[in-house]
Protein backbone atom coordinates (compact mmCIF):
# COMPACT_ATOMS: atom_id res chain seq x y z
CA UNK A 1 0.00 0.00 0.00
CA UNK A 2 2.76 2.45 0.90
CA UNK A 3 4.70 1.59 -2.25
CA UNK A 4 1.62 2.39 -4.33
CA UNK A 5 1.18 5.73 -2.59
CA UNK A 6 4.80 6.68 -3.13
CA UNK A 7 4.53 5.70 -6.79
CA UNK A 8 1.35 7.80 -7.18
CA UNK A 9 3.02 10.79 -5.54
CA UNK A 10 6.08 10.37 -7.75
CA UNK A 11 3.86 10.42 -10.85
CA UNK A 12 2.03 13.45 -9.47
CA UNK A 13 5.36 15.21 -8.94
CA UNK A 14 6.30 14.62 -12.57
CA UNK A 15 2.97 16.11 -13.67
CA UNK A 16 3.51 19.14 -11.41
CA UNK A 17 6.97 19.72 -12.85
CA UNK A 18 5.75 19.42 -16.43
CA UNK A 19 2.87 21.88 -15.90
CA UNK A 20 5.10 24.38 -14.09
CA UNK A 21 7.75 24.21 -16.84
CA UNK A 22 5.18 24.58 -19.61
CA UNK A 23 3.54 27.61 -17.99
CA UNK A 24 6.89 29.24 -17.24
CA UNK A 25 7.74 28.91 -20.93
CA UNK A 26 4.41 30.48 -21.91
CA UNK A 27 4.94 33.42 -19.54
CA UNK A 28 8.50 34.00 -20.75
CA UNK A 29 7.28 33.89 -24.34
CA UNK A 30 4.41 36.35 -23.84
CA UNK A 31 5.70 38.63 -21.04
CA UNK A 32 9.42 38.33 -21.59
CA UNK A 33 12.15 38.91 -19.01
CA UNK A 34 12.03 37.13 -15.66
CA UNK A 35 8.28 37.35 -15.07
CA UNK A 36 8.02 33.58 -15.17
CA UNK A 37 10.16 33.17 -12.03
CA UNK A 38 7.54 34.30 -9.51
CA UNK A 39 4.80 32.09 -10.90
CA UNK A 40 7.12 29.08 -11.10
CA UNK A 41 8.45 29.56 -7.56
CA UNK A 42 5.02 30.12 -5.95
CA UNK A 43 3.49 27.22 -7.87
CA UNK A 44 6.40 24.94 -6.93
CA UNK A 45 5.89 25.72 -3.23
CA UNK A 46 2.19 24.82 -3.41
CA UNK A 47 2.98 21.65 -5.37
CA UNK A 48 5.59 20.56 -2.79
CA UNK A 49 3.04 21.14 -0.02
CA UNK A 50 0.54 19.04 -2.00
CA UNK A 51 3.04 16.20 -2.22
CA UNK A 52 3.49 16.33 1.58
CA UNK A 53 -0.26 16.36 2.28
CA UNK A 54 -0.37 12.81 3.69
CA UNK A 55 1.52 13.82 6.84
CA UNK A 56 -1.13 16.36 7.92
CA UNK A 57 -3.87 17.11 5.34
CA UNK A 58 -5.41 19.97 7.32
CA UNK A 59 -2.21 21.91 7.86
CA UNK A 60 -1.04 21.20 4.33
CA UNK A 61 -4.28 22.60 2.92
CA UNK A 62 -4.04 25.69 5.14
CA UNK A 63 -0.44 26.29 4.10
CA UNK A 64 -1.18 25.82 0.40
CA UNK A 65 -4.13 28.22 0.54
CA UNK A 66 -2.04 30.79 2.41
CA UNK A 67 0.74 30.64 -0.20
CA UNK A 68 -1.80 30.90 -3.02
CA UNK A 69 -3.56 33.89 -1.43
CA UNK A 70 -0.21 35.62 -0.93
CA UNK A 71 0.71 34.96 -4.56
CA UNK A 72 -2.60 36.48 -5.73
CA UNK A 73 -2.01 39.66 -3.69
CA UNK A 74 1.62 39.93 -4.80
CA UNK A 75 0.66 39.52 -8.46
CA UNK A 76 -2.05 42.16 -8.05
CA UNK A 77 0.19 44.86 -6.60
CA UNK A 78 3.43 43.99 -8.48
CA UNK A 79 1.71 43.80 -11.87
CA UNK A 80 2.74 40.18 -12.47
CA UNK A 81 1.07 37.47 -14.51
CA UNK A 82 -2.30 36.16 -13.31
CA UNK A 83 -2.33 33.90 -10.27
CA UNK A 84 -3.00 31.14 -9.44
CA UNK A 85 -1.43 29.68 -12.56
CA UNK A 86 -2.11 26.15 -13.84
CA UNK A 87 0.62 24.56 -11.70
CA UNK A 88 -0.57 26.23 -8.53
CA UNK A 89 -4.21 25.47 -9.40
CA UNK A 90 -3.35 21.79 -9.81
CA UNK A 91 -1.56 21.72 -6.44
CA UNK A 92 -4.52 23.41 -4.77
CA UNK A 93 -6.88 20.90 -6.39
CA UNK A 94 -4.94 18.02 -4.83
CA UNK A 95 -5.05 19.70 -1.42
CA UNK A 96 -8.78 20.51 -1.63
CA UNK A 97 -9.69 17.06 -2.94
CA UNK A 98 -7.73 15.34 -0.17
CA UNK A 99 -9.32 17.56 2.48
CA UNK A 100 -12.85 16.92 1.22
CA UNK A 101 -12.09 13.20 1.06
CA UNK A 102 -10.49 12.66 4.47
CA UNK A 103 -11.01 15.54 6.91
CA UNK A 104 -13.99 16.12 9.24
CA UNK A 105 -16.99 17.83 7.70
CA UNK A 106 -16.41 21.29 9.20
CA UNK A 107 -12.71 21.32 8.31
CA UNK A 108 -13.37 19.97 4.82
CA UNK A 109 -15.99 22.64 4.18
CA UNK A 110 -13.58 25.32 5.38
CA UNK A 111 -10.84 24.13 3.04
CA UNK A 112 -13.28 23.92 0.13
CA UNK A 113 -14.50 27.45 0.83
CA UNK A 114 -10.92 28.70 1.01
CA UNK A 115 -10.14 27.05 -2.31
CA UNK A 116 -13.14 28.72 -3.93
CA UNK A 117 -12.08 32.09 -2.49
CA UNK A 118 -8.60 31.72 -3.97
CA UNK A 119 -10.04 30.60 -7.32
CA UNK A 120 -12.37 33.59 -7.56
CA UNK A 121 -9.62 35.84 -6.18
CA UNK A 122 -7.83 35.38 -9.49
CA UNK A 123 -10.18 38.12 -10.74
CA UNK A 124 -7.89 40.58 -8.94
CA UNK A 125 -4.95 39.63 -11.15
CA UNK A 126 -6.84 39.24 -14.43
CA UNK A 127 -5.86 41.54 -17.26
CA UNK A 128 -8.93 41.09 -19.49
CA UNK A 129 -11.95 41.96 -17.29
CA UNK A 130 -13.69 43.80 -20.11
CA UNK A 131 -13.95 40.62 -22.20
CA UNK A 132 -16.10 38.76 -19.64
CA UNK A 133 -14.94 36.06 -17.22
CA UNK A 134 -11.16 35.80 -17.52
CA UNK A 135 -9.85 32.48 -18.72
CA UNK A 136 -7.58 32.12 -15.67
CA UNK A 137 -10.59 32.52 -13.35
CA UNK A 138 -12.68 30.05 -15.32
CA UNK A 139 -9.81 27.58 -15.22
CA UNK A 140 -9.33 27.92 -11.45
CA UNK A 141 -13.05 27.56 -10.68
CA UNK A 142 -13.39 24.49 -12.92
CA UNK A 143 -10.32 22.86 -11.36
CA UNK A 144 -11.67 23.63 -7.87
CA UNK A 145 -15.07 22.11 -8.74
CA UNK A 146 -13.40 18.98 -10.14
CA UNK A 147 -11.36 18.65 -6.94
CA UNK A 148 -14.47 18.94 -4.74
CA UNK A 149 -16.31 16.31 -6.79
CA UNK A 150 -13.27 14.00 -6.78
CA UNK A 151 -13.08 14.21 -2.99
CA UNK A 152 -16.80 14.13 -2.30
CA UNK A 153 -17.62 11.04 -4.35
CA UNK A 154 -15.38 8.57 -2.43
CA UNK A 155 -16.42 10.23 0.84
CA UNK A 156 -20.09 9.53 0.11
CA UNK A 157 -19.20 6.03 -1.05
CA UNK A 158 -17.39 5.35 2.23
CA UNK A 159 -20.36 6.71 4.17
CA UNK A 160 -22.64 4.32 2.31
CA UNK A 161 -20.31 1.40 3.02
CA UNK A 162 -20.26 2.29 6.71
CA UNK A 163 -24.05 2.47 6.78
CA UNK A 164 -24.38 -0.92 5.11
CA UNK A 165 -21.74 -2.41 7.44
CA UNK A 166 -23.57 -1.02 10.45
CA UNK A 167 -26.77 -2.57 9.13
CA UNK A 168 -25.02 -5.92 8.87
CA UNK A 169 -23.71 -5.61 12.42
CA UNK A 170 -27.15 -4.67 13.70
CA UNK A 171 -28.74 -7.62 11.91
CA UNK A 172 -26.14 -9.94 13.43
CA UNK A 173 -26.77 -8.52 16.89
CA UNK A 174 -30.50 -9.10 16.46
CA UNK A 175 -29.84 -12.65 15.34
CA UNK A 176 -27.62 -13.19 18.37
CA UNK A 177 -30.34 -11.75 20.59
CA UNK A 178 -32.88 -14.17 19.17
CA UNK A 179 -30.55 -17.12 19.65
CA UNK A 180 -29.70 -15.92 23.14
CA UNK A 181 -33.38 -15.83 23.95
CA UNK A 182 -33.95 -19.36 22.65
CA UNK A 183 -30.91 -20.81 24.41
CA UNK A 184 -31.49 -19.17 27.77
CA UNK A 185 -35.19 -19.90 27.55
CA UNK A 186 -34.34 -23.57 27.14
CA UNK A 187 -32.26 -23.59 30.32
CA UNK A 188 -34.67 -21.49 32.33
CA UNK A 189 -37.54 -23.74 31.30
CA UNK A 190 -35.54 -26.69 32.57
CA UNK A 191 -35.01 -24.95 35.90
CA UNK A 192 -38.73 -24.33 36.21
CA UNK A 193 -39.55 -27.95 35.39
CA UNK A 194 -37.02 -29.21 37.91
CA UNK A 195 -38.36 -26.87 40.55
CA UNK A 196 -41.89 -28.11 39.93
CA UNK A 197 -40.76 -31.72 40.26
CA UNK A 198 -38.81 -30.96 43.42
CA UNK A 199 -41.83 -29.24 44.87
CA UNK A 200 -43.89 -32.40 44.38
CA UNK A 201 -41.24 -34.45 46.12
CA UNK A 202 -41.04 -31.95 48.95
CA UNK A 203 -44.70 -32.58 49.81
CA UNK A 204 -43.65 -35.86 51.35
CA UNK A 205 -41.70 -34.10 54.10
CA UNK A 206 -43.04 -30.99 55.81
CA UNK A 207 -40.92 -27.90 56.31
CA UNK A 208 -39.79 -24.86 54.42
CA UNK A 209 -38.39 -26.75 51.47
CA UNK A 210 -41.67 -26.45 49.61
CA UNK A 211 -41.77 -22.68 50.08
CA UNK A 212 -38.20 -22.29 48.84
CA UNK A 213 -38.88 -24.37 45.79
CA UNK A 214 -42.02 -22.35 45.09
CA UNK A 215 -39.96 -19.18 45.17
CA UNK A 216 -37.49 -20.72 42.75
CA UNK A 217 -40.29 -21.64 40.41
CA UNK A 218 -41.81 -18.16 40.58
CA UNK A 219 -38.46 -16.48 40.04
CA UNK A 220 -37.70 -18.65 37.04
CA UNK A 221 -41.11 -18.02 35.51
CA UNK A 222 -40.83 -14.26 36.05
CA UNK A 223 -37.35 -14.17 34.54
CA UNK A 224 -38.50 -16.12 31.51
CA UNK A 225 -41.49 -13.81 30.96
CA UNK A 226 -39.40 -10.65 31.37
CA UNK A 227 -36.73 -11.91 29.01
CA UNK A 228 -39.34 -12.76 26.40
CA UNK A 229 -40.81 -9.27 26.66
CA UNK A 230 -37.47 -7.49 26.36
CA UNK A 231 -35.97 -9.60 23.59
CA UNK A 232 -39.33 -9.65 21.82
CA UNK A 233 -38.82 -5.96 21.12
CA UNK A 234 -35.80 -6.90 18.99
CA UNK A 235 -37.57 -9.52 16.90
CA UNK A 236 -39.00 -8.98 13.46
CA UNK A 237 -42.72 -9.88 13.82
CA UNK A 238 -42.67 -11.58 10.41
CA UNK A 239 -39.54 -13.65 11.10
CA UNK A 240 -39.73 -16.97 12.95
CA UNK A 241 -37.55 -17.61 15.94
CA UNK A 242 -34.03 -18.61 15.00
CA UNK A 243 -32.31 -21.56 16.62
CA UNK A 244 -28.76 -22.70 16.45
CA UNK A 245 -28.37 -25.35 13.73
CA UNK A 246 -27.93 -28.83 15.06
CA UNK A 247 -30.15 -28.46 18.09
CA UNK A 248 -29.27 -27.28 21.58
CA UNK A 249 -25.74 -28.67 21.26
CA UNK A 250 -23.40 -30.32 18.81
CA UNK A 251 -22.52 -29.79 15.16
CA UNK A 252 -24.97 -32.14 13.49
CA UNK A 253 -25.93 -29.59 10.85
CA UNK A 254 -22.41 -29.32 9.40
CA UNK A 255 -22.62 -32.66 7.58
CA UNK A 256 -25.70 -31.53 5.67
CA UNK A 257 -24.15 -28.11 4.96
CA UNK A 258 -20.97 -29.66 3.58
CA UNK A 259 -22.99 -32.14 1.55
CA UNK A 260 -24.86 -29.33 -0.19
CA UNK A 261 -21.57 -27.59 -0.93
CA UNK A 262 -20.00 -30.76 -2.35
CA UNK A 263 -22.92 -31.06 -4.75
CA UNK A 264 -21.45 -28.02 -6.54
CA UNK A 265 -18.45 -30.08 -7.68
CA UNK A 266 -15.83 -29.33 -5.00
CA UNK A 267 -14.30 -31.87 -2.65
CA UNK A 268 -14.49 -31.01 1.05
CA UNK A 269 -12.36 -32.50 3.81
CA UNK A 270 -14.27 -32.21 7.08
CA UNK A 271 -12.46 -32.70 10.38
CA UNK A 272 -14.61 -32.54 13.50
CA UNK A 273 -14.15 -33.59 17.13
CA UNK A 274 -16.06 -36.54 18.55
CA UNK A 275 -19.81 -36.16 18.92
CA UNK A 276 -19.53 -36.77 22.66
CA UNK A 277 -17.31 -33.70 22.97
CA UNK A 278 -19.31 -31.40 20.68
CA UNK A 279 -22.52 -32.31 22.50
CA UNK A 280 -21.20 -30.56 25.62
CA UNK A 281 -20.47 -27.28 23.88
CA UNK A 282 -22.72 -24.32 24.67
CA UNK A 283 -25.39 -23.82 21.99
CA UNK A 284 -24.17 -20.31 21.16
CA UNK A 285 -20.69 -21.69 20.42
CA UNK A 286 -22.05 -24.47 18.21
CA UNK A 287 -24.24 -21.97 16.37
CA UNK A 288 -21.28 -19.67 15.79
CA UNK A 289 -19.17 -22.52 14.41
CA UNK A 290 -21.96 -23.36 11.99
CA UNK A 291 -22.31 -19.72 10.99
CA UNK A 292 -18.59 -19.29 10.29
CA UNK A 293 -18.45 -22.44 8.14
CA UNK A 294 -21.65 -21.50 6.31
CA UNK A 295 -20.48 -17.98 5.46
CA UNK A 296 -17.01 -19.18 4.46
CA UNK A 297 -18.39 -21.80 2.08
CA UNK A 298 -20.74 -19.19 0.62
CA UNK A 299 -17.80 -16.85 -0.02
CA UNK A 300 -15.87 -19.65 -1.73
CA UNK A 301 -18.82 -20.32 -4.04
CA UNK A 302 -19.05 -16.64 -4.96
CA UNK A 303 -15.46 -15.49 -5.11
CA UNK A 304 -13.33 -18.60 -5.68
CA UNK A 305 -14.88 -20.44 -8.65
CA UNK A 306 -11.50 -21.98 -9.56
CA UNK A 307 -11.01 -23.74 -6.23
CA UNK A 308 -11.09 -27.54 -6.39
CA UNK A 309 -10.85 -28.60 -2.77
CA UNK A 310 -11.83 -27.12 0.58
CA UNK A 311 -10.77 -28.06 4.08
CA UNK A 312 -13.09 -27.48 7.04
CA UNK A 313 -11.51 -28.21 10.39
CA UNK A 314 -12.86 -27.76 13.89
CA UNK A 315 -10.36 -28.47 16.64
CA UNK A 316 -10.29 -27.89 20.36
CA UNK A 317 -7.22 -27.38 22.52
CA UNK A 318 -8.10 -27.11 26.20
CA UNK A 319 -10.45 -24.13 26.47
CA UNK A 320 -9.91 -22.77 22.94
CA UNK A 321 -11.87 -23.85 19.88
CA UNK A 322 -10.41 -23.19 16.41
CA UNK A 323 -12.50 -23.20 13.23
CA UNK A 324 -10.74 -22.90 9.90
CA UNK A 325 -12.09 -23.03 6.36
CA UNK A 326 -9.42 -23.00 3.62
CA UNK A 327 -9.52 -23.37 -0.15
CA UNK A 328 -6.86 -23.90 -2.82
CA UNK A 329 -7.91 -21.31 -5.40
CA UNK A 330 -5.12 -19.46 -7.25
CA UNK A 331 -4.31 -16.04 -5.89
CA UNK A 332 -5.57 -13.06 -7.90
CA UNK A 333 -4.79 -9.34 -7.65
CA UNK A 334 -8.37 -8.41 -6.69
CA UNK A 335 -9.11 -11.40 -4.48
CA UNK A 336 -8.57 -9.55 -1.23
CA UNK A 337 -11.03 -6.85 -2.17
CA UNK A 338 -13.66 -9.30 -3.35
CA UNK A 339 -13.45 -11.46 -0.26
CA UNK A 340 -13.81 -8.51 2.14
CA UNK A 341 -17.61 -8.40 1.92
CA UNK A 342 -20.25 -7.75 4.53
CA UNK A 343 -20.59 -11.44 5.45
CA UNK A 344 -17.15 -11.16 7.02
CA UNK A 345 -18.38 -8.26 9.12
CA UNK A 346 -21.26 -10.35 10.42
CA UNK A 347 -18.96 -13.27 11.23
CA UNK A 348 -16.52 -11.03 13.09
CA UNK A 349 -19.36 -9.42 15.03
CA UNK A 350 -20.62 -12.82 16.16
CA UNK A 351 -17.19 -14.23 17.02
CA UNK A 352 -16.08 -11.14 18.95
CA UNK A 353 -19.38 -11.10 20.85
CA UNK A 354 -18.31 -14.45 22.34
CA UNK A 355 -14.82 -13.19 23.18
CA UNK A 356 -13.11 -14.77 20.18
CA UNK A 357 -11.08 -13.54 17.22
CA UNK A 358 -11.46 -13.87 13.46
CA UNK A 359 -8.79 -13.69 10.76
CA UNK A 360 -9.40 -13.88 7.02
CA UNK A 361 -6.75 -13.59 4.34
CA UNK A 362 -4.62 -15.31 1.70
CA UNK A 363 -2.71 -18.47 2.57
CA UNK A 364 1.00 -18.90 1.86
CA UNK A 365 1.37 -19.91 -1.77
CA UNK A 366 -2.23 -19.97 -2.89
CA UNK A 367 -5.73 -20.12 -1.54
CA UNK A 368 -7.71 -18.28 1.11
CA UNK A 369 -8.54 -19.13 4.71
CA UNK A 370 -10.95 -17.99 7.38
CA UNK A 371 -9.81 -18.83 10.90
CA UNK A 372 -11.86 -18.18 14.03
CA UNK A 373 -10.91 -18.90 17.63
CA UNK A 374 -13.54 -19.17 20.34
CA UNK A 375 -13.25 -19.67 24.08
CA UNK A 376 -15.03 -22.84 25.25
CA UNK A 377 -15.16 -23.28 29.03
CA UNK A 378 -14.71 -26.75 30.37
CA UNK A 379 -17.86 -28.49 31.42
CA UNK A 380 -18.20 -28.48 35.19
CA UNK A 381 -18.36 -31.89 36.79
CA UNK A 382 -21.60 -32.68 38.59
CA UNK A 383 -21.51 -33.38 42.32
CA UNK A 384 -21.66 -36.98 43.43
CA UNK A 385 -25.16 -36.50 44.80
CA UNK A 386 -26.41 -35.06 41.52
CA UNK A 387 -24.93 -37.95 39.51
CA UNK A 388 -26.89 -40.38 41.63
Amino acid sequence: MRVGRWAADAGLGVIFAAVLAFWAYRIADSWGGGYWGFDCAAGAVVCVIALARRFDPARAAAAGLAVAATAVLAARFADLSSEPGPGMALGLAVLVGTAVRALPVVTACGVAAGGLAVATGSLLTAHTLAAGVPSVTAMNVLVWAAAVVAGLFPRLLDARRRAVAEGVRRAERLRLARELHDVVAHHVTGIVVQAQAARLVAHKSPGKAGDALAEIEAAGSDALAAMRRVVGLLRDPDEPAARAPGGPGGLGGLDELVGRFEAGGRAVRLRLPDEEETATWPPEVAGTVYRVVQESLTNISRHAPNSRSVTVSVERARETLTVEVADDSPRGPSRHHQRGGYGLIGMRERVEALGGTLRAGPRPGSGWSVRATLPVPRAKALPERARR
